[in-house]
């Protein structure tokens, strides 16, 4: 679209988001609405990757963001689409997907767009809190026009990586979870000393140790015991079956199921958005999770769980700093933690992501810089090629891999047979092959849930 024509629709960008998982979904979907000034007029096409992770339909609607259009595709197919002549084009892709997704996309848009073009802005980030392969995700993200950080911290550390290896840093910007803007019309009323409704937020990967997530559910069982007039909700992510953004092998419903003396009657499992979770909650519980983030940033009491250590493996480390490190043990004992103004301030939460005090805090908005890099882009003809730091020059043992995961060659284009978007062929044909791709994720879900922890536990005998 030449830059005469991107002015004029500025009012109304068009923005695709590909996304992987139900939660990058919500962050895609939010983020691009977030990306305009006016996030009522923006035209929204989702695209969902076809992969372990793609979310059902009941996930989809328990995160609530909506698209004008919503499809699901391949890689090769996606890049397809934005090659179909008779399609208008994107303004903005945002792309809401796992580092070597992103990477893919990147190389196959440098294929497209080989030449300075008026191409769309490539834009992606990270769903939460960053707590591991950060060098890694990075750079496999790298080559996008904005890479978004959610807090002044995260994009002090993004800068330093890209810079670290000598790439260049410009495209980090500082914004903030899209989804904490959700939180403004919820006025937390403090409790005092006294929680009512505890929530504890599982994660589907930390801990990963049946023992570990057996310990959690049973400690927040005990603490229901211990305190009667106390409502305790464990906050599941997923139901049996269905995958999230990281793999579930060993789900809490199950693990209930197996409770001695099962869950106390104060003490249940919820699903629903935490958002509407998180409007009647007095103490949110977790080990690592984003959602931390969102209790906080709504002035919620949040413990940050210290019982299996403080680990780089389970992510609580983040939070060195924050106040919010304690047992369930203290929390029996009647503890409410309360987070440190400054830490809070550097993640870019309650203070937004400006670390300001007050008033101008409330009045700023985080995606600004975001918005006037975007408009910038988009106002200043043709785009420059996609530049990731990964080229087979400088990663020649590791793109090509990466590349052919998603069915792309060495130089970015589709295989051959590769973009085919499943469109072709009779209503019959296409029913067939999603019953077919359904049957495939159920066989690979069961093979995760049930056949793996047996075999590995027929490994430790």
């Amino acid at each position: 679209m030449p830059a005469s024509n991107r002015a004029a629709h500025r009012a109304a960008l068009r923005v695709a988001v590909l996304a992987d998982s139900d939660t990058r979904w919500k962050w895609g979907a939010l983020t691009a609405r977030r990306l305009s000034p006016e996030p009522d007029s923006v035209h929204l096409t989702g695209y969902l990757l076809r992969g372990r992770a793609t979310p059902t339909a009941r996930q989809l609607g328990e995160v609530g963001a909506r698209a004008d259009r919503l499809t699901e595709v391949t890689c090769a197919g996606f890049l397809a689409e934005l090659s179909a002549p008779e399609r208008e084009p994107y303004d903005v892709i945002v792309l809401a997907l796992v580092g070597g997704a992103v990477q893919a996309v990147l190389h196959g848009a440098r294929a497209l767009w080989p030449e300075p073009a008026a191409r769309p802005a490539f834009v992606t980030g990270y769903v939460g809190v960053v707590y591991e392969k950060l060098a890694d995700g990075l750079l496999l993200r790298h080559g996008a026009d904005l890479v978004l950080a959610n807090s002044r911290h995260d994009a002090g550390r993004f800068r330093a990586v890209y810079e670290g290896v000598g790439a260049d840093a410009g495209a980090v910007v500082e914004t903030a979870l899209p989804f904490l803007a959700q939180a403004d019309a919820h006025a937390y009323e403090p409790v005092g000393s006294t929680a009512h409704r505890v929530v504890f937020a599982v994660q589907p990967s930390v801990p990963d140790a049946r023992a570990d997530r057996a310990y959690l559910l049973r400690r927040a069982a005990e603490h229901a015991r211990l305190h009667p007039g106390r409502e305790v909700l464990i906050k599941l992510r997923s139901r049996p079956g269905e995958h999230t953004t990281h793999l579930e092998e060993l789900p809490y419903q199950r693990l209930a199921e197996q409770l001695p003396g099962g869950l106390p009657s104060n003490c249940r499992l919820v699903y629903g958005n935490m958002g509407e979770v998180l409007d009647s909650t007095d103490l949110l519980v977790t080990v690592s999770s984003t959602a931390a983030l969102e209790s906080l940033h709504r002035g919620i009491p949040t413990a940050v769980l210290t019982d299996l250590g403080v680990r780089e493996t389970l992510g609580n480390h983040h939070f060195l700093g924050s106040g919010c490190l304690v047992s369930w043990t203290q929390l029996d004992a009647g503890l409410l933690p309360e987070a440190d103004p400054e830490w809070l301030a550097a993640q870019g939460v309650g203070g937004r992501a400006t670390g300001l005090p007050g008033p101008a805090a409330a009045s700023a908005d985080p995606y600004a810089a975001a918005q006037a890099h975007l408009t910038k882009l988009l106002g200043g003809g043709p785009l420059p090629p996609v530049a990731p730091y990964y080229t087979q020059d400088t990663a020649p043992g590791y793109l090509p891999g990466i590349l052919a995961r998603h069915h792309l060659g060495s130089d970015g284009h589709p295989l051959p047979g590769a973009a085919r978007t499943g469109a072709e062929g009779s209503r019959l044909r296409r029913r067939l092959r999603a019953h077919l791709r359904e049957a495939a994720r159920g066989a690979y879900r069961h093979g995760v849930q049930r056949v793996a922890p047996v075999i590995r536990r027929l490994g430790e005998l």
